[in-house]
Parts: structure tokens; C-alpha cells; sequence
């Protein structure tokens, strides 16, 4: 399996081994565009791996900080309670660059800077660039991704 984001539609696609669609999803990434150095809040592009996975059964929009849930369920009024707030919901596949120099080690390291793949409250629009780096998903959707790839899935962020 591999999973290709697609900065210029806002897709996230699942594809088996020999190239073949199985599931395709509207994400959101970063609004400042793509970019790999850190600080820069864009959506790193090149090859990645899923590093870690977070979250296997914790509720639906479980809240996350730090990569660690902090016992609060995401509601629309804890919501508006923190406007503003990068919610971090549900499930996280936390990446990490494949490509030296480029989107790992250094200045520009992917995983370094915290680049998940996460789920979003359900208000957040979604199709169109919006969040932090970050790829956003439905929750829902997530969860279905979260079951179908492991560690070690590559991700290739295009352009």
C-alpha cells in the first residue's frame, strides 16, 4: 500500500501495490503552502514514511496534544470555548522525510517538525489549503484509513 497527497486537488489517495485506487478522501493542508523548513507551517512534499501511529482505541474525537490524548472529547462547544485551537483529532500518523537534505534531518526535517496526518472537526472545510502543515482529515475517514495502513506505509506529498 501507499498513500499519495495531492497538494494541487486536496486529496489524499490510498492505493495498493501495483498502483490501483482503492480509497481517495478531501484533506486540507498547509495554508502557507508547501515548504520543508521548519517553522515555515507548510506541508513538507517529497517521500515519507508513517512513522508512528497514535491514537489505535481511543474514541472518536479524542483530543490530542502533544501526541497524547488529554481526556477531552471534542465537542462543537469546546470548540467555540477555544477558537482558534489547532485541533488535533481522533487519530495521528505522524511522518517522518525519506529524503536527506530535503524533507529529513537537518532544518527541514519532517518529523522533526511534527508533520501528522490527523483528524479535524467536522465544522473545518476541507478541499482547500487551511491548516498548519498538517494534513487534515474527516475523523471518520481517518479512522478507516488508520486501519488500513501501518508503520512503514509510504506517503508521497505531491505538489
Amino acid at each position: 500500500m501507499k498513500i499519495a497527497v495531492y497538494i494541487k486537488t486536496q486529496t489524499l489517495t490510498l492505493l495498493d501495490d501495483a498502483g490501483k485506487v482503492l480509497k481517495s478522501y478531501s484533506i486540507s493542508t498547509g495554508a502557507k503552502g508547501v515548504g520543508e523548513e521548519s517553522g515555515s507551517f507548510c506541508t513538507p512534499r517529497g517521500r515519507h514514511v508513517i512513522r508512528a501511529k497514535i491514537g489505535a482505541g481511543q474514541p472518536d474525537n479524542t483530543v490530542f496534544v502533544k501526541r497524547r490524548p488529554t481526556g477531552e472529547i471534542y465537542t462543537p462547544e469546546l470548540g467555540a470555548q477555544q477558537a482558534g485551537r489547532d485541533w488535533i483529532l481522533t487519530r495521528i500518523l505522524w511522518l517522518s522525510g525519506c529524503e536527506s537534505g530535503f524533507n529529513r534531518s537537518g532544518s527541514c526535517d519532517t518529523m522533526r517538525r511534527f508533520v501528522y496526518i490527523h483528524g479535524t472537526p467536522d465544522s473545518t472545510s476541507l478541499g482547500a489549503p487551511g491548516s498548519r502543515g498538517c494534513v487534515r482529515m474527516r475523523n471518520a475517514e481517518l479512522m478507516e484509513l488508520f486501519e488500513l495502513v501501518a508503520v512503514g506505509t509510504e506517503v508521497e506529498i505531491i505538489p
